[in-house]
């Protein structure tokens, strides 16, 4: 996550609240400045000052000739704006103020051929001045790191500039940390990358789709059970495609959207326990399920036919295997919501329903993410799934959305050290390009030749940001900061960690920590009732672990006695 020195400003101000967590500004001083041209005593930019231009003679300021830029790093991408505090300009001059996620985009223009866009967030535009200057204003609403500012139609002397960072204060009550960095810092990046997402909905991304994608929400919402605990985005955001979606339509347009907002519901209530936030679900949640229950044919096959699961299958064979399982895991946690519901008849119809999708079976083999929903919906099993098609070729053919359910996939084939190796090799890729956050999507061969995002691009190198991509996130449009792209925090919590909650509210956890050949780990799981604290370590007569846990959450560590707990 975004740390703060001494030296950057800590002022703050309420923006607005929410429920839990207020949204706050903080503003950040420029850490480097990348390129400059046309600009006088640009590196005055990168110095503390008032945030408000004065009257005469204080000292030097930057001063912008027409025409001329600044293109300045702020260190990490975060969600927000820039405040530019104007000593003075030339009568008509304007500021351009093009932001980017990386060195490449903010360097782009709008009408190039890379794929930049204005879509969701206004990231690039002139702005005018006043004819006498000496004005403070914040500009932008966007998600980046980089920013160029450029002095238009005269010249334009600044007294500074800061970033204006948006986001909930919120505490990281969850942490991971082991004897391999970089495994730490995917884990914090994963983290911050979703932290930042948690607007007053929770979004896709923070330049682009700064929308609702329910469908999209579920590694993010694993991931702030794991990291946050509770917070209020989450059912926030659930209720709100709730209300604008009626049971018989599809939220977000697509079938397997509104099928992961129960399996939503579903992982909420199993992290939090909260039995009335469920009830207050029952009449929608009800009529939602009858309506995909009406879908399912006797046979198992449904009605909806091969729909969207995700990108990298949309209009591929494999489609159709991708719905049948995602029709499996709704109906199951339709099921277990139904039950403590008190709706035994309904939910034994899920159960009936889920068996009969469950013996369909459709090709997947070519598809990564598809055979990876496959194995988590038992339709295939997983060691047969991890065998054939994830552990083929290592990290080509994942993707950053449903890499997460690869990865989970893998464990319950009994691979975990292979999901960690993924983890370091397909996520650590993305940091090895320069990235502060997690990606809308990553192909493993985009590293070949890749000149780094934060640097302008070498000659002879690729510049990854304009080059790839496709979809609907083509070259410089692609999203860098992805919510569903934060799956190995909540992963490595749990399968390194070791930390399965078995009852809701988190009751009884199961904790079994696993070094996979580290020295030691340790870290904390967020519950209702307090912190659960979790340390490994190897020792000459094996792995010696601590545990504390709060009071009222019972602690399962006897595998048999696991076991047991599940039989139940």
């Amino acid at each position: 996550m975004l740390t703060f020195t001494k030296h950057q400003p800590t002022i703050t101000k309420l923006a607005y609240t929410t429920e839990g967590n207020p949204l706050i500004t903080r503003y950040l001083m420029p850490r480097r400045i990348v390129a400059e041209q046309g600009a006088e005593d640009a590196s005055l930019l990168l110095q503390e000052f008032a945030r408000q231009a004065a009257v005469g003679f204080v000292r030097k300021r930057c001063v912008l000739h027409s025409g001329g830029y600044v293109l300045l790093d702020f260190g990490a991408e975060f969600q927000g704006g820039i405040m530019i505090t104007v000593a003075g300009n030339a009568s008509g001059a304007a500021l351009r103020v093009v932001f980017g996620e990386s060195v490449s985009e903010a360097l782009s223009d709008i009408d190039g051929d890379q794929g930049a866009t204005n879509d969701h967030a206004i990231r690039d535009g002139v702005h005018p001045l006043p004819n006498t200057g000496l004005t403070h204003f914040r500009v932008g609403m966007t998600g980046f790191r980089f920013v160029r500012i450029e002095a238009v139609g005269g010249d334009v002397a600044l007294e500074g500039i800061q970033g204006a960072f948006d986001y909930r204060e919120i505490p990281y009550v969850g942490w991971f940390e082991c004897s391999d960095e970089r495994l730490n810092e995917i884990w914090n990046v994963a983290a911050y990358t979703v932290h930042l997402n948690m607007q007053e909905y929770l979004w896709d991304g923070i330049k682009r789709d700064r929308l609702v994608w329910i469908g999209d929400s579920n590694p993010e919402i694993n991931t702030i059970c794991a990291v946050f605990g509770s917070n209020d985005v989450v059912p926030r955001s659930l209720n709100f495609l709730r209300d604008c979606t009626r049971p018989t339509e599809w939220m977000n347009t697509i079938p397997s959207y509104s099928m992961w907002w129960i399996v939503d519901h579903w992982d909420w209530y199993l992290q939090n326990g909260d039995r009335d936030y469920l009830a207050s679900q029952k009449s929608y949640l009800m009529a939602l399920t009858e309506h995909i229950l009406s879908q399912v044919n006797e046979d198992g096959t449904n009605r909806i036919g091969a729909s969207f699961v995700d990108w990298s299958s949309n209009n591929t064979p494999y489609m159709k295997a991708g719905q049948g399982a995602v029709f499996v895991l709704c109906l199951r946690a339709a099921a277990k919501i139904l039950t403590v519901l008190g709706e035994d008849e309904m939910a034994a119809r899920c159960t009936d329903a889920a068996e009969r999708v469950r013996k369909q079976v459709y090709d997947y083999a070519g598809n990564k993410q598809v055979a990876a929903l496959v194995a988590l919906a038992d339709i295939v099993p997983a060691k047969q799934i991890d065998e054939q098609v994830l552990s083929v070729g290592g990290a080509k053919g994942f993707s950053t959305f449903l890499g997460y359910y690869g990865l989970l996939a893998k464990a319950k084939a009994g691979n975990v050290e292979g999901a960690i190796d993924l983890i370091r090799t397909y996520w650590g890729g993305m940091l090895d390009l320069g990235a502060t956050t997690f990606w809308e999507d990553f192909d493993i061969d985009w590293l070949e030749n890749a000149g780094r995002i934060d640097e302008i691009v070498p000659e002879g190198k690729v510049d990854v940001h304009a080059a790839y991509g496709k979809f609907c996130y083509t070259h410089l449009r692609h999203s860098l900061c992805h919510g569903w792209a934060s799956g190995p925090a909540p992963f490595m919590s749990r399968y390194l960690l070791g930390v399965e909650v078995l009852e809701p509210g988190c009751r009884t956890v199961a904790v079994q920590p696993n070094l996979c050949g580290m020295s030691y780990l340790k870290g904390c799981y967020p519950t209702p009732m307090g912190v659960l604290e979790i340390e490994a370590r190897m020792e000459k007569d094996g792995m010696q672990v601590k545990i504390g846990a709060p009071e009222g959450v019972r602690v399962l560590t006897d595998e048999a006695e696991i076991q047991k707990w599940k039989e139940q």
